[in-house]
């Protein structure tokens, strides 16, 4: 039989206190603003070609699949964004949507991107889904996929 003891109900409201579904809610509320965040920056930091930004941002085991079905890891997408062919005009996310399990997020939205590559321009519309990483404390992106959807 359980008997009361009164020395424990400070311990039982502190749980109570930190472990209710409004604090979870912040929580999940929390991450998701931050990893919204991180998907403006990595976008910000891709358009400008700031190699800085990218490398910190980006996983070592990154990986990213473009519009044609290639692949690059991290080191061959920053060569690629940041060797001076590469001008982006517009680049564009909407309609984004996080989804949290544990210390993964999965983020899927819409892209737009216009600019010029080797003096050629170029315009996509794309599908998006990417995957960020929380190991540490700290969010990183692990991979990322861009579709042109059928028409």
């Amino acid at each position: 039989m359980f008997k009361f003891n009164p020395r424990l109900l400070p311990v039982g409201l502190t749980v109570l206190f930190f472990f209710t579904p409004s604090s979870f809610a912040q929580q999940k509320s929390d991450a998701i603003s931050k990893i919204l965040a991180l998907e403006a920056k990595w976008n910000d930091a891709y358009k400008r070609n700031d190699i800085a930004a990218m490398n910190s941002l980006l996983a070592d085991d990154f990986i990213i699949t473009v519009e044609d079905g290639s692949t690059h890891s991290k080191s061959g997408y920053i060569a690629n964004a940041g060797n001076g062919a590469l001008h982006v005009e517009i680049s564009e996310m909407s309609s984004l949507k996080v989804n949290l399990s544990g210390g993964v997020a999965v983020v899927t939205g819409v892209y737009h991107e216009k600019g010029t590559l080797h003096e050629k321009p170029y315009e996509y519309h794309d599908r998006f889904t990417d995957v960020w990483l929380n190991t540490d404390g700290k969010w990183q992106l692990i991979a990322s996929h861009y579709a042109i959807p059928a028409k």
